[in-house]
Protein backbone atom coordinates (compact mmCIF):
# COMPACT_ATOMS: atom_id res chain seq x y z
CA UNK A 1 0.00 0.00 0.00
CA UNK A 2 1.35 3.08 -0.99
CA UNK A 3 -0.63 4.78 1.88
CA UNK A 4 1.22 4.08 5.36
CA UNK A 5 -1.04 4.06 8.29
CA UNK A 6 0.56 2.86 11.15
CA UNK A 7 -1.09 0.19 13.58
CA UNK A 8 -2.10 3.09 15.78
CA UNK A 9 -5.28 5.31 14.93
CA UNK A 10 -8.05 7.10 16.04
CA UNK A 11 -11.73 7.25 15.12
CA UNK A 12 -13.58 10.58 15.52
CA UNK A 13 -16.48 12.52 14.84
CA UNK A 14 -15.07 14.88 12.33
CA UNK A 15 -16.62 17.94 13.86
CA UNK A 16 -14.83 17.37 17.14
CA UNK A 17 -11.16 17.26 15.08
CA UNK A 18 -9.56 20.73 14.31
CA UNK A 19 -6.13 21.33 13.27
CA UNK A 20 -4.70 21.38 16.76
CA UNK A 21 -6.26 18.18 17.34
CA UNK A 22 -5.02 16.62 14.50
CA UNK A 23 -1.36 18.24 15.08
CA UNK A 24 -1.13 16.92 18.64
CA UNK A 25 -2.39 13.22 17.31
CA UNK A 26 0.80 13.02 15.09
CA UNK A 27 3.29 14.18 18.20
CA UNK A 28 1.95 11.10 19.99
CA UNK A 29 2.62 8.82 17.45
CA UNK A 30 -0.72 8.26 15.88
CA UNK A 31 -0.68 7.61 12.70
CA UNK A 32 -4.00 8.19 10.82
CA UNK A 33 -7.20 9.80 12.17
CA UNK A 34 -10.48 8.51 10.58
CA UNK A 35 -13.23 11.42 10.57
CA UNK A 36 -16.96 9.95 11.48
CA UNK A 37 -20.70 11.22 11.23
CA UNK A 38 -20.24 10.80 7.50
CA UNK A 39 -18.18 13.63 6.02
CA UNK A 40 -19.11 14.66 2.74
CA UNK A 41 -19.60 17.80 0.61
CA UNK A 42 -16.25 18.93 -0.71
CA UNK A 43 -14.52 17.52 2.22
CA UNK A 44 -12.73 20.60 2.90
CA UNK A 45 -11.82 19.97 6.78
CA UNK A 46 -10.02 17.86 5.42
CA UNK A 47 -7.38 19.98 3.86
CA UNK A 48 -6.63 21.61 7.24
CA UNK A 49 -5.85 18.86 9.06
CA UNK A 50 -3.49 17.44 6.33
CA UNK A 51 -1.87 21.04 6.27
CA UNK A 52 -1.38 21.39 10.17
CA UNK A 53 0.41 17.84 10.22
CA UNK A 54 3.48 16.47 8.63
CA UNK A 55 3.18 12.64 7.97
CA UNK A 56 -0.51 12.21 9.47
CA UNK A 57 -3.18 10.32 7.14
CA UNK A 58 -6.56 11.48 7.16
CA UNK A 59 -9.19 9.14 5.92
CA UNK A 60 -13.15 9.09 6.15
CA UNK A 61 -14.65 6.67 8.23
CA UNK A 62 -17.09 6.74 6.00
CA UNK A 63 -18.06 8.97 3.49
CA UNK A 64 -22.03 7.80 3.15
CA UNK A 65 -23.21 7.21 -0.68
CA UNK A 66 -26.66 8.05 -0.32
CA UNK A 67 -25.39 11.38 0.66
CA UNK A 68 -22.59 12.65 -2.15
CA UNK A 69 -22.68 11.37 -5.62
CA UNK A 70 -19.25 9.59 -6.49
CA UNK A 71 -18.59 12.62 -8.98
CA UNK A 72 -18.43 14.71 -6.66
CA UNK A 73 -16.27 13.10 -3.98
CA UNK A 74 -13.95 11.91 -6.62
CA UNK A 75 -13.69 16.14 -7.36
CA UNK A 76 -13.01 16.43 -3.53
CA UNK A 77 -10.34 13.48 -3.84
CA UNK A 78 -8.37 14.76 -6.75
CA UNK A 79 -8.08 18.03 -5.19
CA UNK A 80 -6.66 16.71 -2.00
CA UNK A 81 -4.34 13.48 -2.99
CA UNK A 82 -2.82 16.46 -5.36
CA UNK A 83 -1.80 18.25 -2.46
CA UNK A 84 -1.28 15.30 -0.08
CA UNK A 85 -0.12 12.80 -1.99
CA UNK A 86 -0.65 9.25 -0.43
CA UNK A 87 -1.53 11.09 3.22
CA UNK A 88 -5.99 11.00 2.06
CA UNK A 89 -7.73 7.70 2.14
CA UNK A 90 -11.44 7.84 0.92
CA UNK A 91 -13.90 5.63 3.16
CA UNK A 92 -17.22 4.53 2.10
CA UNK A 93 -20.02 2.90 3.18
CA UNK A 94 -23.65 2.55 2.87
CA UNK A 95 -24.58 3.61 6.30
CA UNK A 96 -27.57 1.90 8.18
CA UNK A 97 -30.97 0.64 6.87
CA UNK A 98 -32.94 2.42 9.71
CA UNK A 99 -31.03 6.00 9.22
CA UNK A 100 -31.21 6.17 5.35
CA UNK A 101 -34.40 7.14 3.87
CA UNK A 102 -33.26 5.81 -0.11
CA UNK A 103 -31.29 2.79 1.45
CA UNK A 104 -32.06 -0.29 -0.88
CA UNK A 105 -29.72 -3.34 -1.83
CA UNK A 106 -26.88 -2.03 0.01
CA UNK A 107 -24.60 -4.27 -1.96
CA UNK A 108 -25.50 -3.53 -5.79
CA UNK A 109 -25.50 0.15 -4.31
CA UNK A 110 -21.49 -0.16 -3.37
CA UNK A 111 -20.63 -1.73 -6.68
CA UNK A 112 -22.43 1.08 -8.50
CA UNK A 113 -20.80 3.75 -6.81
CA UNK A 114 -17.44 2.11 -6.82
CA UNK A 115 -18.17 2.53 -10.80
CA UNK A 116 -18.29 5.55 -10.24
CA UNK A 117 -15.09 6.24 -9.04
CA UNK A 118 -13.70 4.38 -11.21
CA UNK A 119 -14.99 6.01 -13.67
CA UNK A 120 -13.73 9.31 -12.42
CA UNK A 121 -10.41 8.60 -11.83
CA UNK A 122 -10.04 7.59 -7.46
CA UNK A 123 -7.55 4.72 -7.63
CA UNK A 124 -8.26 1.67 -5.92
CA UNK A 125 -5.35 1.79 -3.46
CA UNK A 126 -6.75 5.38 -2.33
CA UNK A 127 -10.09 4.40 -1.25
CA UNK A 128 -11.62 1.53 1.49
CA UNK A 129 -14.90 0.57 2.18
CA UNK A 130 -16.81 -0.32 5.24
CA UNK A 131 -17.35 -4.14 5.48
CA UNK A 132 -18.79 -6.47 8.04
CA UNK A 133 -20.19 -9.37 6.34
CA UNK A 134 -18.43 -12.02 4.08
CA UNK A 135 -19.58 -10.28 0.43
CA UNK A 136 -18.89 -7.24 1.54
CA UNK A 137 -15.73 -8.09 2.95
CA UNK A 138 -14.60 -9.39 -0.19
CA UNK A 139 -15.91 -6.53 -2.23
CA UNK A 140 -13.42 -4.14 -0.16
CA UNK A 141 -10.33 -6.61 -1.50
CA UNK A 142 -11.65 -6.65 -5.20
CA UNK A 143 -12.35 -2.81 -5.33
CA UNK A 144 -10.71 -1.26 -2.91
CA UNK A 145 -7.39 -0.80 -0.58
CA UNK A 146 -8.96 -2.94 1.88
CA UNK A 147 -11.49 -2.73 5.32
CA UNK A 148 -12.81 -1.12 7.88
CA UNK A 149 -15.06 -2.99 10.01
CA UNK A 150 -16.57 -0.92 12.86
CA UNK A 151 -18.00 -2.41 16.33
CA UNK A 152 -16.58 -5.80 16.01
CA UNK A 153 -14.13 -8.12 18.03
CA UNK A 154 -10.65 -9.20 17.31
CA UNK A 155 -12.45 -12.60 16.34
CA UNK A 156 -14.14 -10.18 13.39
CA UNK A 157 -10.49 -8.99 12.86
CA UNK A 158 -9.17 -12.84 12.28
CA UNK A 159 -11.98 -13.95 9.66
CA UNK A 160 -11.90 -10.78 7.64
CA UNK A 161 -8.60 -11.19 7.53
CA UNK A 162 -8.98 -14.72 6.25
CA UNK A 163 -11.51 -13.66 3.46
CA UNK A 164 -9.22 -10.47 2.45
CA UNK A 165 -6.05 -12.52 2.70
CA UNK A 166 -2.82 -11.00 2.72
CA UNK A 167 -1.67 -7.62 1.80
CA UNK A 168 -5.05 -5.84 2.05
CA UNK A 169 -6.28 -3.03 4.11
CA UNK A 170 -7.64 -4.19 7.79
CA UNK A 171 -8.68 -1.29 9.63
CA UNK A 172 -11.04 -2.32 12.60
CA UNK A 173 -12.23 0.31 15.21
CA UNK A 174 -12.83 -0.18 18.65
CA UNK A 175 -14.03 1.83 21.45
CA UNK A 176 -12.25 2.32 24.44
CA UNK A 177 -12.84 4.04 27.82
CA UNK A 178 -10.01 4.22 30.15
CA UNK A 179 -10.80 3.99 33.57
CA UNK A 180 -10.96 1.24 36.17
CA UNK A 181 -14.64 1.69 38.36
CA UNK A 182 -16.08 -1.24 36.03
CA UNK A 183 -19.51 0.34 36.66
CA UNK A 184 -18.68 4.01 36.12
CA UNK A 185 -16.42 2.96 32.44
CA UNK A 186 -19.83 0.24 31.30
CA UNK A 187 -21.97 3.25 32.05
CA UNK A 188 -20.15 5.50 29.73
CA UNK A 189 -19.19 2.35 26.77
CA UNK A 190 -23.25 1.88 27.34
CA UNK A 191 -24.29 5.32 26.24
CA UNK A 192 -22.72 4.62 22.76
CA UNK A 193 -23.02 1.34 22.24
CA UNK A 194 -26.33 1.24 22.72
CA UNK A 195 -27.38 3.27 19.79
CA UNK A 196 -26.00 0.39 17.68
CA UNK A 197 -28.35 -2.27 19.00
CA UNK A 198 -30.95 -0.89 16.94
CA UNK A 199 -29.06 -0.55 13.69
CA UNK A 200 -29.96 -4.18 12.20
CA UNK A 201 -26.95 -4.92 10.17
CA UNK A 202 -24.39 -4.16 13.43
CA UNK A 203 -27.00 -6.75 15.36
CA UNK A 204 -26.80 -9.22 12.82
CA UNK A 205 -23.13 -8.62 12.89
CA UNK A 206 -23.10 -9.40 16.84
CA UNK A 207 -25.10 -12.37 16.60
CA UNK A 208 -22.53 -13.98 14.19
CA UNK A 209 -19.86 -12.97 16.16
CA UNK A 210 -21.95 -15.66 19.20
CA UNK A 211 -23.49 -12.90 21.11
CA UNK A 212 -26.51 -13.63 22.68
CA UNK A 213 -30.22 -12.55 22.70
CA UNK A 214 -29.60 -11.90 26.09
CA UNK A 215 -26.49 -9.63 25.51
CA UNK A 216 -28.58 -7.78 22.94
CA UNK A 217 -31.17 -6.95 24.45
CA UNK A 218 -32.42 -3.74 26.23
CA UNK A 219 -28.82 -1.42 26.51
CA UNK A 220 -26.80 -4.46 26.00
CA UNK A 221 -25.14 -6.56 28.59
CA UNK A 222 -22.62 -6.08 30.93
CA UNK A 223 -20.73 -8.95 28.44
CA UNK A 224 -21.05 -7.07 25.36
CA UNK A 225 -20.23 -3.94 26.29
CA UNK A 226 -16.89 -5.25 27.93
CA UNK A 227 -16.49 -6.75 24.71
CA UNK A 228 -17.06 -3.69 22.27
CA UNK A 229 -15.97 -0.81 24.50
CA UNK A 230 -13.03 -1.82 26.36
CA UNK A 231 -12.01 -0.59 29.50
CA UNK A 232 -9.55 -0.62 32.63
CA UNK A 233 -6.01 1.38 32.55
CA UNK A 234 -3.80 1.97 29.52
CA UNK A 235 -1.80 -1.71 29.52
CA UNK A 236 -5.06 -3.69 29.77
CA UNK A 237 -6.27 -1.48 27.23
CA UNK A 238 -3.57 -1.79 25.18
CA UNK A 239 -3.72 -5.84 25.39
CA UNK A 240 -7.57 -5.49 24.11
CA UNK A 241 -6.56 -3.59 21.07
CA UNK A 242 -3.69 -6.04 20.34
CA UNK A 243 -5.50 -8.75 20.02
CA UNK A 244 -6.80 -6.92 16.52
CA UNK A 245 -3.13 -6.60 15.38
CA UNK A 246 -2.30 -10.24 16.29
CA UNK A 247 -5.64 -11.08 14.81
CA UNK A 248 -4.02 -9.78 11.21
CA UNK A 249 -5.39 -5.69 11.71
CA UNK A 250 -2.72 -3.46 9.71
CA UNK A 251 -4.34 -0.86 11.91
CA UNK A 252 -6.55 -0.80 15.23
CA UNK A 253 -8.55 2.41 15.12
CA UNK A 254 -8.91 3.49 19.17
CA UNK A 255 -12.23 5.48 19.41
CA UNK A 256 -12.03 7.03 23.15
CA UNK A 257 -14.92 7.38 24.91
CA UNK A 258 -14.27 9.50 28.26
CA UNK A 259 -15.95 13.11 28.04
CA UNK A 260 -11.90 13.96 27.85
CA UNK A 261 -9.87 11.82 25.59
CA UNK A 262 -6.45 13.00 25.48
CA UNK A 263 -5.34 11.38 29.04
CA UNK A 264 -6.88 8.29 27.39
CA UNK A 265 -4.31 8.64 23.48
CA UNK A 266 -1.59 9.73 25.35
CA UNK A 267 -1.46 6.74 27.72
CA UNK A 268 -2.34 4.15 24.92
CA UNK A 269 0.36 5.84 22.69
CA UNK A 270 2.82 5.35 25.28
CA UNK A 271 1.54 1.69 25.34
CA UNK A 272 1.06 1.25 21.92
CA UNK A 273 3.56 3.45 19.56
Amino acid sequence: MAIELGKLGIWRYHGNVDAKFAAEAEKLGYGAIWLGGSPGGDLAPVDDLLAATDSLVIATGIVNIWQDEPASIAKAYERIAAKYPDRFLLGVGAGHREATKEYKKPYAALVEYLDGLDAAGVPVAGRALAALGPKVVELSGARTAGAHPYLTTPEHTRSTREILGAGKLLAPEHKVVLSTDAAEARAIGRQTVKYYLGLSNYVANLRKLGFTDADLEGEGSDHLIDELALHGDAPTIARGLSAHLEAGADQVIVQVLNEDPWPAYRALAAELV
